[in-house]
Formats: structure tokens, sequence, C-alpha cells
């Protein structure tokens, strides 16, 4: 199955990328993704507690099957004020 997957702000900066497409197999999750994507970023891959996913523009939690065609974003944290 082909995604495309988009990283936003800290999170584009540790992986590499803004908007790619991934393979994946057929019963892959979210957190399947997630290991995947930052398995070679340690300092990426701590970010995941607060890292929220949105599936085809919805959030969604990480144990979210996903389709073939979908759009997954990852939504880093935010700080601000």
């Amino acid at each position: 199955m082909a995604l495309r997957v988009l990283a936003f702000a800290r999170l584009r900066e540790l992986l590499g990328f803004g908007e790619r497409t991934l393979d994946v197999g057929e019963s892959a999750t979210l957190d399947d993704i997630w290991i995947s994507l930052t398995s070679a970023s340690p300092e990426a891959s701590r970010l995941r507690a607060a890292t929220r996913f949105a599936r085809n523009g919805v959030v969604v939690d990480g144990s979210t099957r996903v389709c073939d065609g979908d759009e997954i974003a990852l939504l880093p944290p935010v700080g601000g004020g």
C-alpha cells in the first residue's frame, strides 16, 4: 500500500522530509509507520509521546490501521504563548 506522509516543524527537520510516499504492508498501523520513519533518528523517536497523527485530516491514535492512498500527517508538539 502506498501512503502520502507529511511531516511538519521539528519532525520535518529531524526526518529530513516534508512530504514523501511510503510503501507499507496490509496490516500496518500508524505506530508501525512511526517506528519505521524514526528508526534512524533517535531524537525524532523521543518525540512520540507528544506527536499526534492525522489520517486523511482526522486526528487518530497510533493503533489506527492505514489504507492504500491515505494521507498521514505527523503533528509535532506545538509551543508558544
